[in-house]
Formats: C-alpha cells, sequence, structure tokens
C-alpha cells in the first residue's frame, strides 16, 4: 500500500520499522519539528526523524498540518497511519487517503482516550490494556474500531516497560489491520461512548506522593509516572524522587505515621503509608543518579524514624 506515516516518540518507530520493513511504500514520514531539550537546550530530533534520515525515506515537519493539504492530495496515498504524532490532523486531510488515516492507540478504547492512557492505565489498577486500531475522526480518539488486541498488566509493569509491549503489540497489529483493510476484510465498529474515559497528560505537579493514602494507591502512581514525570517526595528539606517499588505487602500494618520510614536496608526502604508499608526500590536525590536502594545507602543514610513528605 502507499502509505503516510506520522509519528513522533519511540513508541511509534516498531510501528514505522514493520511498516518499512513489509515493504509498503512511505510517500512521506511525518514527525513533529526539533525540540529544545536537556539541560543545554539543545535541539533534539525525534526516533522517527533518525530512522527516516537512517533510511532515506521523505521527512516533513512542519508545526502544523493545516498548509499540508495539497502536498497530502497529491501523493495518492492509500491510508496515513498516526502514532502517537502529536499535532492534530484537519479535518480536510482525514478524509485525503483512500482508506482515510488510522490511528494506532495504546488502550482498548473506549477506555481511557487522550494523551496518556498507558500512564492512567497503571495508576487505576487496570489489569489489562491493549491496542487499538482506530478510523480516525475530527473528536478525540472517538473514531470507530478496526482492529483490537489485549495484553495484561503485571503488578511489576512501568509505564515505560508496558509501552515497550505495546509498541511491539501495536506494530503487528497495524501491520495485520492494514492486509485486512486491502482485502476488505475489516469493519469499523462504532464505540460505546456510555463507556469513555479521559486519559490527561501527566503533569509535574503530579509526581508528588501524598503518604496517607493506601500503599496500594502510591505503589500504582509511583509506577505510573515512570519513566516520567516520575513521583517526588520531601526528605529533611530535599527533593528524592522514587523510580521503582517492590512488591506489595500483605495488607495494614500500623508503624506510625505516614510518611514514617520503618526500615531501610538491601532489602528496601519501607515506608508507613496511610494503609500498608511501601517498599522503596530506586531513589534518586536532585543533582544525582536513580540508583538501587542498595548503591543508595552506600552514600546515602536514611534513617527508621526519619519523615518523608516534609
Amino acid at each position: 500500500m502507499n502509505v503516510i506515516f506520522a509519528g513522533t516518540p519511540a513508541f511509534a518507530l516498531p510501528t514505522l520499522e514493520r511498516l518499512h520493513a513489509a515493504g509498503h511504500a512511505l510517500k512521506v514520514i511525518y514527525t513533529q519539528p526539533d525540540r529544545a531539550a536537556g539541560r543545554g537546550r539543545q535541539l533534539r530530533t525525534s526516533p522517527i526523524k533518525d530512522y527516516a534520515l537512517t533510511n532515506r525515506l521523505p521527512l516533513r515537519q512542519p508545526a502544523t498540518l493545516r498548509g499540508e493539504g495539497p502536498f497530502i492530495g497529491a501523493l495518492d496515498a492509500d491510508v496515513m497511519v498516526v502514532v502517537a504524532y502529536g499535532l492534530l490532523l484537519p479535518a480536510s486531510i482525514l478524509a485525503l487517503p483512500r482508506f482515510g488515516c488510522i490511528n494506532v492507540h495504546a488502550s482498548l478504547l473506549p477506555r481511557w482516550r487522550g494523551a496518556a492512557p498507558v500512564a492512567r492505565a497503571v495508576e487505576a489498577g487496570d489489569q489489562k490494556t491493549g491496542i487499538t486500531i482506530m478510523q480516525m475522526e475530527t473528536g478525540l480518539d472517538t473514531g470507530p474500531i478496526l482492529l483490537q488486541r489485549d495484553m495484561p498488566i503485571f503488578e511489576t509493569d512501568t509505564t515505560g516497560t508496558l509501552e515497550q509491549r505495546l509498541a511491539i503489540l501495536g506494530a503487528e497489529t497495524l501491520i495485520d489491520a492494514l492486509e485486512r483493510l486491502r482485502k476488505g476484510a475489516l469493519v469499523a465498529q462504532p464505540q460505546d461512548g456510555t463507556q469513555a474515559c479521559y486519559a490527561p497528560k501527566l503533569q509535574k505537579d503530579e509526581a508528588w506522593v501524598d503518604w496517607s493514602q493506601p500503599a496500594l494507591q502510591i505503589h500504582r502512581k509511583i509506577r505510573a509516572l515512570n519513566p516520567r514525570p516520575v513521583a517526588a517526595t520531601r526528605w529533611r528539606g530535599e527533593t528524592l524522587r522514587l523510580w521503582e517499588v517492590g512488591p506489595l505487602g500483605p495488607g495494614p500494618v500500623a508503624h506510625g505515621e505516614p510518611g514514617t520510614v520503618v526500615e531501610a536496608g538491601s532489602g528496601g526502604v519501607l515506608v508507613q503509608t496511610g494503609a500498608g508499608v511501601l517498599n522503596i526500590q530506586r531513589l534518586q536525590l536532585a543533582g544525582g543518579r536513580a540508583l538501587a536502594v542498595r548503591e543508595f545507602l552506600n552514600g546515602t543514610r536514611i534513617a527508621p524514624g526519619d519523615q518523608f513528605g516534609t
């Protein structure tokens, strides 16, 4: 098929790679403009741009697609594949390709429409998630469903690990969907809007841990905020980032006020919550590296009775 591809982050890369390897004609690759990033505010290219340049694929990086209609229309594309592109597609573009524009979305729509479906699924304690191949329309992730595949969410999953697995599943599902589209073997099914829920983008102010919440809720939050923006707490006047947690204990145990350090050793930093004790396994002080608890405690002393959150 003649394909236009639009994507930006690493999550989109497996789909682009599979499209290329499968022999689809990539008429043009769209990705967002280079952005300043890091402490030096150096311009950083997206993984999609790097792949396009390495493989000498045609590339465009407009700040908006509003003026791209004539160019896209002239390509006579069969389909436009969109994976975490990050820019809105005008209604005038949605109908240009023969099969329209289809989106690889990282949730089982209509659950978790929006910008952060993976993180919100982890945070909510969902038992499963998956990939939806959706026919795009002007609403936010409201289009009819072409194909879905599900995947379990494990207690050890972070947003980062789950995104990696979903990226592979998304690529496989998209290739299957394109073959079925070509054969006329896919029928779009409308979403049940009454079952929809919204997954807003993660904000930095969500990072702060409220230790009065149950251990289960904080456990999910820390996993959901990894790798960005990363959960955090105050400790001795400093910001302490919390990257990883161990398995949940058997149930509530009273060891003082929420946020009190119960134990700190090679097995983890155990912190009392509003219900139960949480085991912190990977930490980072401001300006330092994220370290496993054993390595962290070799250079920084955390003692029983210390208070997190103040």
